[in-house]
This record gives C-alpha cells, structure tokens and sequence, in this order.
C-alpha cells in the first residue's frame, strides 16, 4: 500500500472568518437541469449560502472565474442543507434550509443568459416553517412508505422531534431520558429514526411508534405521559456503543438488507437494521468525519474516512484500501459527479476550504538535465582545496576555544550546625564570552536548594544548600552549565560539617565495621583536620562524628595493625562517615605519592542488618495500602450513613433517627484519625526510604571494598540496588530490585550457559508478598560475587577471571575449583 497525495481537481476558500460544520454541505442537482451533473451547496454560520459548479480551470483562466453560480446573504445561521422532494406539488428537488429557529424550503432555477455573462440563477422561497424550539439537525426521507415525496425531521436541542409533511407540521414528540442532542439519521428499509443518545448507545424509534405516541406539545414527564391519551414512547432497539457518537449514516445500498454505520471517537461501527452488530473497525487515529456509499462487490460497502491528520482513508467494510494526504482536516465529505470526471471527492473544512480533488498519481515529465561535460583544471582545484582547509582549519580552531568545558570553582562557608545551611559562591570561568548560559543545581532529597536555576548575566552566583527532611545521609551536588552548543556539568560533595559535627567518641556500639588498608595506621588528626580542633578527644586513634538527626558515629584506628573500625548504633549511619573515611584516605596517601595504597574489607557482610532496613521499609509500604483499604471502607460506611440520615431528613412524617447520627459522627473522627495515621505513615516511609538509601550505599561500597570491583562495576552494582530516587505507589525499590538482581543472577552471574538461555518474565512490576525472595536474591549475588564473578552489561559467563585471595597469588576459578576452594 503506498500513500499519496490527493489530487486537486478543483478548490475554492470561502469568504473570511466564516465557521463550517458537518451539515453545512451537499451535492445533487439542486437547479434540476436533468444532466446528471451534481452541484455543490454550502451554507455557513454566518447565513452565507453559496452553490458552486466546479470545473477544471483552463490554463489561461482562474480557477474559480464562472464556477459560483449564486450567492446568497440569509439573516440567520446555517445549521445544515439538504436536497429532496419537499414540495407536495412537485417532484423535482428542492433545497431546505435549516436555521436555529426556521426551516425554509428553496427553488433554485436557472436562465440561460443571452450575453457573455453566461446563466443566471435565483433562489425562490417556497415555503417556510417558525420553529418553537432551537435546531440542531434533521433528517429527511419517505416516512411512512410514501412515495415520490420526502417529509422532514428535524431535532431540537431539548430533544423533540418535530415531523414535518411538507408545507404541514405534523407532530412532535420527546425522546425519552434526553440530555444532549446527537446525530440523526432515517432508515428507508425499515421507516425508523436513527440516533446516538449521550448515554453512549444508538436508539431506533420506528416511524410508526413515533406518530401513535403521547403528544408532545409541551414537554411531559414520563408520570403525567403514562396517565394522558396515547401510549409511552419506547424505543425499538438499542446498543450500547461506549463512546461519544460523531455521526450515523445509513446508505441505501440494497432494499434487501440495511447497514447503519456509527462513526465513534475511537470505533467505526457497522450494524444490522435490528441493532445487531455486523463489524466493528478499531481506529488509530481521531476521525473527524466520513461517507459510506456503494461498492462494486455485492454485499459490501465502501467509506470514506477523514482523519485530524489530514488524511483521506478508503476501507472496503474493514479493510483498508487506500490512502491519501490532503491539504486540511474536513469536516464533511460527499462524492459527487462532475461533467469532465466522475466520482470526485468533495471535502469542506471548519475554516472554508471548499476542495474537489482524485485519488491517484499524475505522470512526472522531468528529466535532469545533461551535465555539462568540461574539461577539469587541476591546478585551480588545487588552489580551491587549500583555501577551504585553510577556512576549515580556521573555524575547528576557534569552534574548539569556544566549546572549551567552563572551569567551575566551588567556595563554601559553613555556619553554624543547628540551621543546617550552607552558602555557596560558584564562579564559571571561559577563555570565550558565553552569552547568557543557564546552570541547574542537582541535590538528592532531603537536601535542597533556595534556588535550583540560574540565567548567568554576569559570570558569578549565589545559593544556599539546607536540610529539608528529619534524616539526611546523602551529600552529593551536581551543577549543570548549560548553553548553545553544548552542556557542561561539574559534580562534586559536599563538605561533611553540613551534615554532622565533632563529638565525643565512645568505645561500644551496636553495628561495627572495619575496613582494612595495606599502609601503616595514620594519625586520624591528619586525614580529618576540619573535625580534629574541635573534638572533645585529642587522641589520633578515635574520632567522632555527631550526626545532626542525633546519631553518633565513632572511628577507631588500631594502634598495632592497619585496620580502622566504624561503629554506630544505627547501621545506616555507618554509610557517610565510611564513604568519606575510603575517600579521604586516597587523597591523603596521594598527596604522600604512594601509588600503591588499597583499601579493603574481609568481611563477612552484614546482610542481616542490612535486612532489618529492609523489612522496615517494606512493613511501611503494605501499611499503605492496608490504610487506603481502611479509609475505602470507612468512606463508603460514611457516605451510606449520610444517605440514610437524608433520608430520613426529608420523609414528611419524621422518625427518630435511631442513632444514626451518633454513628456518623463515630464514622467521621474514625475517617480523620485514619487519614492522620496515613499521612504519619508516609512521612515515615519516605524517612525509611532515605535511609534504605543510605544502608543500600554501605553495601555498595563494602561489596568493592571486599571483591576490589572496578568503577564499571560498582556502577552496575549501584543501577541494580539504588534503581528508583524514590518510591511511587506504582513501582516500588523491592520489585525494581529483584527484577534487576535476578537479570545479573540469570546473565553474567549466571552458573551456566542454560541460565542464560531462560527467558526473563515481562510482567508487570508489582509489589511482592513478602521480602523472602528478594532477600534469598540478595544473598545469592553476594555469594556469586564472593566466588569471583564478573558483573558486565553483557551475558559472558563461565569465562575464567582472575581474582586475588589474601596472601595468594592470582588464580582462575578453575584453579579454585581444583584445589577445593569453591
């Protein structure tokens, strides 16, 4: 299937400013010449009718010299034109007019003209009718089985039917539970009304029930209906669509059997003329209108379908059979005969674009030209290339001073500890102007920033870092420059005095961890001088930190090995003063030149600390839910009461109240307590979180501490167990990791190449019944890494690597496996 343009036969824009609509356009032989030829009637909103018949423009004329044929100025509106036999006394067609509160039925005749200005035409009014009640559409066809004549139905905005013979009113009737007014469309085959209600279904009310039915000159309820002469109007059939109907249309294709076609939002339906359904055809666009009409292939229909993507589709019943671009989104489409092609497409847009255009392709005759053959001159080729390198060199020599990466320089004061701020001067220096360049300040929560963006006039800023939560155990900050062409970004730490200051160190503690180095103790004085002078304990070998939330973190350094131990009575406080104990223990034997300085942990890890973080965690993610079930019952106990209690407010003849009321207000404080407690517990969750953050970050770095695992790897191993920055009632941290541990368990920590072959379950993430699982996986990547795996972004296993034991030379897991190890 290709896609093509459609084809412009003929167009036209009508007048300015003016609004068209779905009704607002026909075709037919409006002026009864007998030729067979179709003209074009177009009224708008603003009471413009035009009658257009189009032809192909020669080329030394314009398009649309002597294809109007008449243009008329109305005082009303223009809601929509139809053609028919709608005079009682004649057969031939006439044009009706529907206005908001006029129907008026028009003879269009034409005479010949006996100069070059050609026929002249004229609009001669029939007969009219006064509506009582505001339009909305109508209808017309043979109702009842009369023949060689068509009445009129037309549908008032209140929901009426008004049913007019001609030059006579007949009848008017209400339809049942109306709301808003929909689509109308008249069944031939079997003498009913069509129509779309807003409760979303299609109702059919024969002709038949409509004309014996309660009178409907003043609108009745359905009480005062049953009680007055006649019977209860009732529809024949309905079907339940589900969505919002932008029009009905029933082709008369065949008298043996009638298709309604049912344009939808999002379906086009085709149905039966009992309501059963033939097909249904899901869209993937937004139609905004459409046209079924007769196919060649008995039994089927062919429709066109325009679309908000000013697409032009052909579907024979289901299947799609061409396509085609037009230049605007219609809003009506009709087919139509024209004397030098037949079967155009007539498309009318909101806006006026009146267009007549063909489905196909027209012959290309351009040809290239020929080439001009020359003989080449080497040597001003020559001259040619050296003078582009030259300008080449130029511009990549002065494209690299302007996109040089600005130098950020970070200066900070710290006040005092209780406000728990941090003023900041940040300079950007270029060797280039940089005109007006934006920076974005990045802190992970709590943390945050008084102002987080920044137009740089002039080359300095200022901003101040705070504590916006009751725990804090993260201190890093990014800055973003960003500017035309490129981005630049500088990320560093924060100072550690913004989040704790110097204590007093005591000896015992719950949780402990020692890190080992491979380099004689050092004075912990040194490594922590901002710490250091104010410190209650002058020895070198012990250390505190006081954490603002009110733990303690103490670091002790062994006086005869090289061992340093961390302990606190939290074991998520361990995690920052770790972190800046490894870090600053790098720079400092950096700056002695020691190039060969390692840290590293022994072990074991302390997963089952690690998991009371966990459980905690997740008991306060099912408290969530369980609090949201609770506050669904207590609402729907709150809302029965209320009913009952108005209930009982408006019987005429009181009753006691037998304690409802009591039993409201016990429902009431229940729903406020519940909705506090919900409320505390997701202010705890989201504390929990943060320091699940943090023990997740000491297990991080003890686990490349312990196996030495690379900046690559420690990367994946952070993606893996930090995958969330926070927890969504969607997505929560133990399904993200699971999913993604048991990736790494079934790729590249894999025992087997059959693990890697087992296909990963794509179901949807949702919250687990317990932590046993995401625990027993847990557990089993620190074993696979234990026994020398590899974390890597592919699927290698089973390839030998290297990895060091203490004391021993370097050996392949092979040479584990032989001497017994593993």
């Amino acid at each position: 299937m290709s896609l093509f343009k459609a084809r412009d036969w003929w167009a036209s824009v009508l007048g300015e400013g003016e609004e068209f609509d779905q009704g607002c356009l026909c075709v037919g032989d409006v002026d009864n010449s007998g030729s067979g030829y179709d003209k074009i009637v177009v009224g708008s909103f603003m009471g413009m009718l035009r009658i257009f018949s189009p032809h192909p423009a020669k080329p030394e004329e314009q398009m649309e010299a002597d294809a109007q044929l008449l243009e008329v100025q109305f005082p009303d509106p223009i809601i929509q034109v139809e053609m028919g036999k709608f005079v009682s006394c004649s057969e031939l067609l006439h044009l009706a007019v529907l206005h908001p509160r006029k129907l008026s039925v028009y003879a269009v005749s034409g005479t010949a003209g006996n100069v070059e200005h050609g026929d002249q035409y004229q609009l001669r009014l029939v007969y009219e009718h006064n509506l009582q009640r505001t339009a909305c559409n109508m209808t017309y066809g043979p109702f009842g089985g009369v023949t060689g004549h068509h009445f009129i139905c037309i549908q008032s905005m209140d929901g009426m039917l008004m049913f007019f013979e001609q030059e006579t009113y007949a009848f008017g009737r209400f339809l049942p539970g109306f709301l808003l007014p929909g689509p109308l469309s008249y069944c031939i085959r079997t003498d009913s009304f069509i129509t779309v209600s807003s409760t979303r279904q299609v109702e059919c009310y024969r002709y038949e029930t409509l004309a014996v039915a309660t009178d409907a000159d003043t609108r009745q309820d359905s009480d005062q209906q049953s009680k007055s002469s006649g019977k209860r109007l009732t529809a024949d059939w309905t079907l339940v669509l589900g969505e919002e109907a932008l029009d009905v249309c029933v082709p008369h294709t065949s008298s043996a059997m009638s298709s309604i076609f049912v344009l939808g939002e999002r379906n086009l339906f085709c149905l039966k003329d009992n309501g059963q359904i033939r097909f249904m055809k899901k869209l993937e666009f937004n139609p905004s209108c459409f046209l079924p009409y007769g196919s060649v292939s008995e039994g089927s229909t062919n429709i066109l379908m325009c679309n908000h993507n000013n697409m032009l589709l052909v579907y024979q019943d289901v299947t799609l059979k061409w396509v085609a671009q037009l230049s605007c989104v219609p809003v009506a489409v009709r087919v139509a005969n024209f004397p030098e092609l037949k079967g155009l497409v007539v498309t009318l847009s909101s806006d006026g674009h009146l267009q007549c255009s063909y489905m196909g392709t027209d012959p290309s005759f351009f040809t290239a030209p020929k080439v001009d053959a020359r003989e080449v001159n080497y040597d001003e080729v020559d001259t040619e290339m050296k003078m582009l390198q030259k300008v080449i060199r130029g511009a990549t020599k002065t494209q690299g001073i302007t996109q040089r990466k600005p130098v950020v320089l970070f200066n900070a004061e710290v006040i005092q500890c209780p406000e728990c701020v941090l003023y900041s001067q940040v300079k950007i220096k270029s060797r280039s102007a940089v005109q007006s360049p934006k920076m974005t300040v990045c802190v992970q929560p709590p943390l945050a920033v008084t102002q987080d963006q920044f137009v740089l006039d002039s080359m300095g800023m200022a901003f101040s870092v705070c504590l916006s939560g009751s725990c804090l155990y993260l201190n890093d900050l990014s800055l973003c420059l960003s500017g035309i062409p490129r981005v630049s970004q500088c990320k560093f730490n924060l100072p550690l005095r913004l989040v704790c200051y110097p204590s007093s160190a005591i000896k015992n503690a719950k949780y402990k961890i020692t890190v080992d180095t491979n380099k004689p103790p050092v004075n912990l004085n040194e490594v922590f001088p901002d710490f250091s002078e104010k410190s209650e304990n002058n020895e070198s070998s012990a250390l505190g930190f006081q954490l603002i939330t009110g733990s303690k973190v103490i670091v002790l350094a062994s006086k005869t090995s090289q061992r340093y131990r961390i302990q606190s009575e939290s074991f998520e406080d361990i995690w920052l003063v770790a972190k800046e104990l490894v870090q600053r223990f790098d720079q400092h034997f950096a700056s002695l030149g020691v190039k060969d300085f390692r840290n590293s942990f022994t072990g074991p890890i302390p997963l089952p600390e690690y998991f009371e973080t966990v459980d905690h965690h997740f008991e306060l993610r099912v408290n969530v839910q369980k609090y949201q079930d609770l506050l669904s019952e207590r609402a729907v106990q709150f809302r029965a009461i209320q009913r009952r209690l108005l209930t009982r407010f408006k019987d005429k003849t009181p009753g006691p109240l037998q304690n409802l009321d009591t039993l409201m207000e016990g429902t009431y404080r229940q729903v406020i307590a519940l909705a506090d407690a919900a409320e505390d517990n997701r202010e705890r969750l989201i504390q929990a979180f943060t320091r699940l953050q943090s023990a997740t970050h000491l297990l991080i770095l003890l686990l490349s501490l312990w196996q030495g695992l690379g900046s690559e790897q420690t990367a994946i191993l952070e993606a893996t167990l930090l995958p969330l920055l926070q927890d969504t009632p969607q997505l929560g941290w133990e399904e993200s990791v699971d999913a993604a541990i048991s990736h790494l368990l079934k790729t590249c920590l894999s025992r087997s190449p059959k693990d890697q072959a087992i296909s990963l379950s794509t179901g949807p993430l949702t919250i687990p019944k317990d932590t046993s699982r995401l625990k027993k996986h847990i557990t089993l990547l620190c074993d696979r890494l234990g026994k020398g795996g590899r974390l890597s972004l592919t699927s290698e296993a089973n390839v030998p690597t290297t990895v060091m034991m203490p004391g021993q030379k370097y050996l392949t897991l092979e040479a584990f496996m032989q001497r017994g190890v593993i």
